[in-house]
């Protein structure tokens, strides 16, 4: 090789080399202090595409599974207080036999009366209950969502019952009623009893399946988010490696170049 004075190519390939190791030191000592794998777009722009992706159908799929825990909120709501009715419905049931007893005077029967009455009151109060501002009781059928695309074919039908219907066996025939005695029919107390037992039956059965419909939820929710781990997050063992490596490059790379801008100097010595 030519002993020259004006290029000094060696020590411009180390330091090419140097400035190739050190950008790398930089890239594995923001991915160790970020925990990120992909800190700038340009380290994985396809992966970085995805991982958006993924990430916000985890984040959708929290947001519907917090949807659907407070449906079965409303639920256990409502079924409290189809328990509470069905005990209110078997005191009147009570009532209404023991106001047949032949050996009961009027005074007595008034007395039944005057319970009967605050029963009711208190029937009709537990028809109109709400749960945040929603009515517990109607007949509007409504919807739950128990995907995150919203699809309709996995909607989650909540029935309407109208517990205060006068007619169907719902309470307000007995509701409706001005006295124990109004109510003609023991009958007529049955048929309310076994309304409100088929209600909590529907009840607990649509609280069945959206529990299982929230731990589907849960479980992709959790596997969506380990996928999003494996494009985004830094694997610190071994990028802790990486770094070591161009820890050592740079150190050897510094040492190199200083030693490439020496030999200039054999150069001047034949000058001398």
């Amino acid at each position: 090789m030519s002993v020259v004075l004006n290029t000094n190519q060696t020590a411009t390939m180390a330091s090419n080399n140097l400035a190739t190791s050190n950008t790398m030191l930089q890239k594995s000592l923001n991915r160790l202090s970020s925990g990120s794998k992909i800190v700038n777009p340009s380290d994985d722009a396809g992966g970085l595409a995805v991982s958006m992706k993924l990430s916000a159908t985890a984040k959708r799929q929290g947001a519907v599974n917090n949807n659907i825990g407070n449906a079965v909120s409303l639920l256990q709501t409502q079924d409290g207080a189809l328990k509470v009715s069905g005990k209110i419905l078997d005191r009147i049931s009570e009532l209404r036999t023991l106001n047949d007893d032949v050996t009961k005077s009027t005074g007595d029967k008034a007395n039944y009366n005057t319970e009967f009455l605050a029963l009711k009151s208190q029937l009709t109060a537990i028809t109109s209950e709400k749960f945040n501002g929603v009515a517990l009781f109607g007949s509007a059928t409504s919807t739950v969502n128990a995907t995150e695309d919203a699809s309709t074919s996995t909607q989650i039908a909540i029935s309407g019952r109208d517990l205060g219907n006068t007619t169907s066996g719902g309470v307000g025939a007995i509701t409706s009623a001005a006295s124990l005695t109004a109510i003609t029919s023991i009958d007529v107390v049955k048929t309310a009893i076994e309304n409100v037992a088929t209600m909590r039956a529907q009840n607990g059965a649509e609280q069945s399946r959206l529990g299982f419909a929230s731990e589907l939820l849960t479980v992709n929710k959790a596997n969506l988010e380990a996928a999003t781990s494996r494009i985004t997050d830094v694997d610190v063992a071994e990028e802790s490696t990486q770094l070591a490596r161009w820890n050592t490059m740079v150190s050897a790379g510094t040492s190199m170049l200083s030693q490439a801008n020496q030999s200039s100097q054999t150069a001047l010595k034949l000058l001398q």
